[in-house]
């Protein structure tokens, strides 16, 4: 089975202005990579190192789908708590019709404490939040009119206009099991972070598997939800941009051509690489070893 393979851009590895992250993107269009994804954060602060925080994802996305014709792109996950559901799916379809029909809906619930409250955004019953917020998000990228009176989203006769072009793919990101059992019936992808399963094809089956019950509990099969899961790479032994972690070493550069072609065994349909360091010249280098490359 052949994998699809992207890469993330740079989040809060270290300042990075738009000409950067807009040649990493010609860049990664150019090397063979199948896809560009950018992730949605607010602030990072109180792990010991100094603060900081990337720059706004959908605003990002708009610019690179100028930018580029051809990668799919996306959010690495859009957290649906940073904004009112009706808005994010207005702003998706804009980011969608921009890129040509290029852009995949990726959605998780959020998890950064620390952001949650800097920005006054509620951390309360997440998941409870999120399964309200996908519901209205869903059914307005696929051209529905939305009333919801839930106990957190409020949606009355709520139309996107202009009407998108088509039904952008969504796909989700995590394992919870409310999570799981509230998108698996609609997404059309599921994503893990590295670490979820140790970062090398060996941990990815026990993983896949639960996925797979999981959509047999949604009432899903489980050959319709594609995977897709992160792969921490090491460029030149890596620059430390990244704090690693014992139980998810990253991969040597050297070994990924050999590690897609596992994970692709293991189950996954789409490997989306987060380099070390994240430069134009790292994803670059990167071109002889993609397997379209």
């Amino acid at each position: 089975m052949s994998v699809k393979v992207g890469v993330q851009l740079p989040e809060v590895e270290r300042e990075v202005r738009w000409p950067e992250l807009a040649a990493m993107a010609r860049a990664a269009e150019e090397s063979g990579f199948d896809s560009v994804w950018v992730g949605d954060h607010l602030l990072y602060r109180g792990d010991g190192r100094e603060e900081r925080g990337p720059w706004d994802c959908w605003t990002t996305l708009a610019g690179l789908a100028a930018v580029t014709e051809r990668v799919e792109l996306g959010p690495l996950v859009a957290c649906t708590a940073f904004r009112p559901a009706g808005l994010l799916a207005r702003t998706a379809a804009a980011v969608d019709e921009l890129s040509g029909g290029r852009l995949r809906v990726a959605l998780g619930s959020g998890w950064n404490e620390e952001e949650f409250r800097a920005f006054g955004v509620p951390l309360d019953h997440r998941v409870a939040r999120f399964e309200e917020a996908f519901d209205a998000i869903r059914r307005l990228l696929a051209g529905e009119r939305v009333s919801l009176d839930g106990t957190y989203t409020q949606l009355d006769d709520a139309i996107l206009l202009p009407r998108p072009a088509r039904r952008a793919p969504l796909m989700v990101g995590g394992a919870g099991p409310r999570l799981l059992a509230a998108s698996l019936p609609h997404v059309e992808w599921w994503n893990t972070w590295f670490v979820d399963y140790g970062n090398r094809a060996d941990g990815f089956p026990a993983l896949n598997a639960r996925i797979d019950q999981a959509c047999e509990r949604a009432g899903r099969d489980p050959a319709e939800v594609r995977r897709s899961a992160c792969l921490l790479v090491e460029i030149d032994g890596g620059a430390g941009e990244r704090r690693t972690q014992a139980e998810a070493p990253p991969l040597a550069a050297r070994e990924l051509a050999a590690e897609l072609a596992a994970l692709a065994e293991a189950g996954a349909h789409e490997v989306i690489v987060v380099l070390d360091p994240i430069t134009e010249t790292a994803i670059r280098s990167l071109r002889t070893m993609l397997p379209n490359g």
